[in-house]
This record gives C-alpha cells, sequence and structure tokens, in this order.
C-alpha cells in the first residue's frame, strides 16, 4: 500500500509500493498526513549529535536539542516515521501495562512515582510544543477509563486506585462505569488529563522545526556501523560517515548491541481496526480493559467527505497482541477485534483501516533510555516502549536532551539500561524459556513438500539439504530467495502474509518480502540466495515449485 497526498482533505488510499516503510498496511496517520521528505547523505559530516533513526524518539531528541543550539543530523534509512511511530494509535496517557502496583513491586515506591511523573510530563511536553510551535495535530485533552472484562471482580482496579493515589495521580477515582452508552464497562478507574494526538502531523511539524533551527535531517541513508569514542563515528552503506560528540540510536530496538538489551525486552506485534462511525455517537475518551491481550479504543475524527454531508469520526481498537514472528493468523486476530468491538458497538458501519505495528515489552515494565551498555558512554539508546510508545518517546528525547547537556535529570536510574531488576526474575526466565523454543525450530522448520508451490504473493520457509531458505514468489510468479537465518543471532524468520515481512520470533528483527531490513536489533540484510544475474537458482525452484 501507499499513502497519496491529502487532496481537499480527504483519506485518499491506494494499493502501491510501500518500500521503506515497515510494512503493507496503512494507518490512519498514514492516510491523512504528508510528511516532509529529504534527501540521502551524499558527503561525510560532522555533528554535535548524530542521532540514528527519524521516529518519534529521533525527531524529539533532535528537536530539543536544537531548540538548545546543539548541531544535529538525523538519519533514517527510509522516509522519516516509517517505521513504528507511524503504526500507533496514538494514546497519550498516564496508564500503563504493568500496573502501578506491579511497577512499585518491581521498582519500589519511588521509582513507580517517578514512572507516573515521566509520563505526565511527556504529556504536558508535547502540549507545550504544540502550543510554541502552532501545530495543528488533533491534540486534544480528555479522560481516561480502565476497565475489567465482564464478569471480573473489581479488585485489580481497586488496587491500582490505591497505587496510582501513592505514586501521586491524587485524580484517579473509581467510577460506577464509564461514560460510553452502548455498553455497560462496570466500574471503572477515571484518569483525567490523558490526551491524544495526531503523531505524523505533529513530528512532520518537528522535523520542520529541526531543519529551522539549523539541524539536518537525511534519509535512504542505512547507517551501518555506530561506534562511539570522541569522537563517535558512523559509517553508512553508501560511503559518507559522520562524526559526533554524541550518537542517539533511536532504532525501535538497538542496532548497535548484540545481546545485552535484547534479553530484557520481546518484541510483539499488535493490531489495530479503524471503523466509521457516526460523528458524536460515542463518548470521546481514551478506553482500556485489563484483558489479555488488552483492548485499548479511542476516537478520531474524519475530514469530511463531499460525497458524505454526515460528519464521521473513525472508531481506532487495537489489541490481539501476539509475539513476533510467532504467529501468522493476523486475519483471524483482526476479525476478533471487529467482532470484539461491533458486539460494544452496534453503531460501526465499515472498517477503513486495519494495521499492525510492533511494541517492545521490558521484562520490568519500563522502558530503557541512556546509556548503552558495554559501550562508550556517548552512545545512548531508547527501546523497551512496553505499549506507550508516544509518552516513552517523548520522555526519551526530554532525558537523553538532558544528559547529552551534562543536566541532571530525577529519571535516569529509573529507565537506566544498563540497571538490572531483581523482581523480574520470573520473567527473566520465561522469555529464556520462550527464546530457548524459537532456536529448537531450526530441525524441525522447513519442511515442504516439493509438490507444494508457493502461491504468487506469498512467502514459505524451505529447507534444501543443510540450508533454510526464505522464498518468496512475487505477484508475476518469479521466486526470490534469501537465506532464512537472521543475521542477528541466527534465529529462523517466519513469514508474515499481512505485512508481506519476514519477521524473527528470537529478537524481533523485520525483513521486506526481499529480505531487506526494516527493523532491528538485526543491521544487515537476509543474505541473497539468487544467482549473481538475479535469478533463482534451478534447486530452489524445483524443491518449491
Amino acid at each position: 500500500m501507499r499513502v497519496k497526498k491529502k487532496v481537499h482533505e480527504k483519506i485518499v488510499v491506494e494499493t502501491a509500493n510501500m518500500d521503506g516503510h515497515a510494512g503493507q498496511s496503512v494507518s490512519i496517520w498514514m492516510a491523512t498526513a504528508a510528511v516532509p521528505t529529504f534527501s540521502a547523505l551524499t558527503k561525510s559530516e560532522h555533528a554535535e549529535v548524530c542521532i540514528v533513526g527519524a521516529g518519534i524518539v529521533g525527531l524529539t531528541t533532535a528537536y530539543l536539542l536544537a531548540r538548545a543550539g546543539k548541531s544535529v543530523v538525523v538519519l533514517d534509512d527510509g522516509p522519516i516515521v516509517s517505521g513504528e511511530t507511524e503504526r500507533t494509535t496514538a494514546h497519550l496517557c498516564t496508564t500503563l501495562d504493568d500496573r502501578y502496583f506491579e511497577l512499585e513491586r518491581l521498582h519500589g515506591a519511588k521509582g513507580a512515582q517517578l514512572a507516573a511523573q515521566s509520563h505526565a510530563a511527556a504529556i504536558d511536553e508535547i502540549e507545550r510544543i504544540v502550543a510554541e510551535e502552532k501545530i495543528d495535530c488533533d491534540f486534544e485533552r480528555l479522560d481516561g477509563y480502565l476497565f475489567v472484562p465482564p464478569g471480573e471482580s473489581p479488585d485489580l482496579l481497586e488496587r491500582e486506585l490505591a497505587a496510582a493515589h501513592r505514586v501521586g495521580l491524587n485524580d484517579v477515582r473509581m467510577v460506577a462505569h464509564s461514560p460510553l452508552v452502548s455498553f455497560d464497562t462496570g466500574p471503572a478507574l477515571h484518569f483525567s488529563r490523558q490526551a491524544q494526538f495526531h503523531p505524523l502531523k505533529y513530528l512532520a511539524a518537528l522535523a520542520r522545526a529541526i531543519i529551522r533551527d539549523g539541524g539536518h535531517i537525511y534519509t535512504q541513508t542505512h547507517a551501518t556501523r555506530i561506534a562511539g569514542g570522541n569522537p563517535a563515528r558512523i559509517e553508512t552503506q553508501d560511503g559518507p560517515a559522520l562524526t559526533a560528540e554524541a550518537v542517539v540510536v533511536a532504532t525501535n530496538t538497538p542496532v548497535n548491541n548484540l545481546l545485552a538489551m535484547h534479553t530484557k525486552q520481546s518484541a510483539y506485534r499488535t493490531f489495530a481496526i479503524g471503523a466509521i462511525v457516526p460523528a458524536g455517537s460515542i463518548s470521546k475518551g481514551l478506553y482500556w480493559d485489563t484483558l489479555y491481550p488488552y483492548h485499548y479504543i479511542r476516537l478520531q475524527a474524519l475530514p469530511a467527505e463531499p460525497s458524505s454531508p454526515t460528519p464521521s469520526d473513525l472508531l481506532i481498537v487495537g489489541g490481539e497482541d501476539h509475539k513476533t514472528g510467532q504467529a501468522d493468523d493476523a486475519e483471524m486476530r483482526y476479525a476478533r477485534l471487529e467482532e470484539w468491538a461491533r458486539t460494544r458497538f452496534p453503531m460501526m458501519t465499515e472498517i477503513k483501516f486495519r494495521w499492525s505495528g510492533q511494541v517492545m515489552e521490558s521484562i520490568d515494565g519500563l522502558a530503557f533510555i541512556g546509556s548503552n551498555p558495554l559501550d562508550d558512554k556517548n552512545v545512548y539508546i531508547a527501546t523497551g516502549d512496553s505499549g506507550n510508545g508516544m509518552t516513552y518517546g517523548t520522555i526519551a528525547g526530554m532525558l537523553l536532551t538532558d544528559l547529552i547537556q551534562g543536566r541532571e535529570n530525577a529519571w535516569a536510574s529509573l529507565y537506566l539500561p544498563s540497571r538490572k531488576t531483581l523482581g523480574a526474575v520470573e520473567r527473566f526466565a520465561n522469555e529464556a524459556f520462550n527464546l530457548a523454543t524459537q532456536y529448537a525450530h531450526w530441525l524441525t522448520i522447513g519442511n515442504i513438500p516439493e509438490n507444494v508451490a508457493v502461491p504468487p504473493g506469498t512467502g514459505a520457509i524451505v529447507r534444501r539439504g543443510l540450508s533454510i531458505v526464505a522464498a518468496y514468489c512475487d505477484e508475476a510468479g518469479h521466486m526470490h530467495e534469501c537465506s532464512a537465518v537472521c543475521p542477528h543471532l541466527e534465529g529462523i524468520v517466519a513469514w508474515n502474509q499481512s505485512e508481506l515481512t519476514w519477521d524473527c520470533p528470537c529478537h524481533g528483527s523485520r525483513f521486506d518480502k526481499y529480505g531487506k531490513v526494516l527493523n532491528g536489533p538485526a543491521n544487515t540484510n537476509l543474505p541473497s540466495l539468487e544467482d549473481g544475474d538475479g535469478a533463482v537458482s534451478n534447486n530452489l525452484r524445483s524443491n518449491i515449485l
């Protein structure tokens, strides 16, 4: 899919090429915003700070540093905000996936307080920037409601209410039900002063402000090597290099870290649908339930369509997560989201959008922001968004700006990437067991019979002797082959039919249908197994076709 530019504020989406984006699905944000384009890096440069990755972490950090007078260069190997940032549902909230009573257990009372304070500060910071830069990005303060599934005891809500008050969220209160009238949520926790916005409109404005303030942004530029030192050095695929006093790796998950961070977080796919509802038929707000996988709900006003005089809203419902690369059943998950939503919101009509994104769940419930472990002190990372990517991306920008300028920040130790959380030992063990299971698939994966064809537009894993091959058949019936072994730590990738990508079930690396890397921790492509002239080897063709 490709999103065309807005025409008279209409939603215009057409089937085409999505090169450089993290999948084929299109979110509401991609369909209703145009972001500025930039050229590739063509000559070596020096800056005080180099930032690798132009999502919300990278652009927020670059914006704040440029405002502080620092010279900044941002690199991205696709268009700006072409990764997971454009696949969010854009909740800005102080509620976190791990409840505050759990964060107290893992990080102590002070840690949980700092977590609440930092997320509230991130919402305030976005609001401040929107006002200062006069950004038209649909920013809006509204209330949020957390509720339990039907028949479940409200005990969890009562525990969370008490914990919320302990961490300083004193305006959180229990209400008999949320404002939703189409179904009764039962008791709910009411969180005031939450917010929502249009993330691409916001970040497009930040990108323009970075250029205004003297920064540089280069796209279609892949950083192949990131090294700290005095100066730090970033080498690129096409030759030019950057040197800097500090470097920030803002690539969703670090591509400059082989193992240390990737044992402390796991990659999940999360799914969202956008359904048309009559404007005003659902009370505006942010809504979350406590199911596993949980659901999260918000509204987005739609631009007026000349063919439809009746104004509409888009009901955005997300959830149905699974571990990246460990399921290929997106159609079923979208269907479950639709069924769940239609049961509760009968005013829904057309499903206008379906998209998925990737979140990094840390083992102790909080993000990792700061100096990269086992690296030079001037190399910084931000990862582990744990489903709160918009606020964590802003927290990262604020915290990294302070760290790079040598300023004290009360959040630094809480989000320190090298921290060890003793209370998370059981979670660590569970993740380690799951990882071992994925590596065990080396022994059985790829046993496709020779007489089974790979249909056009699909991919499959094929074993050929001791080799395991990722084979994609394009719409014209031509086969494209590459190694199925992830170049990060040699997991075997799995085909994702919904996004037309190869996803690694071990640490979440993702590659496009031809093997080009889209998401770390891998930082190189799946090795091509095609002949030098681009033809597929006869051995593979006979094995598949």
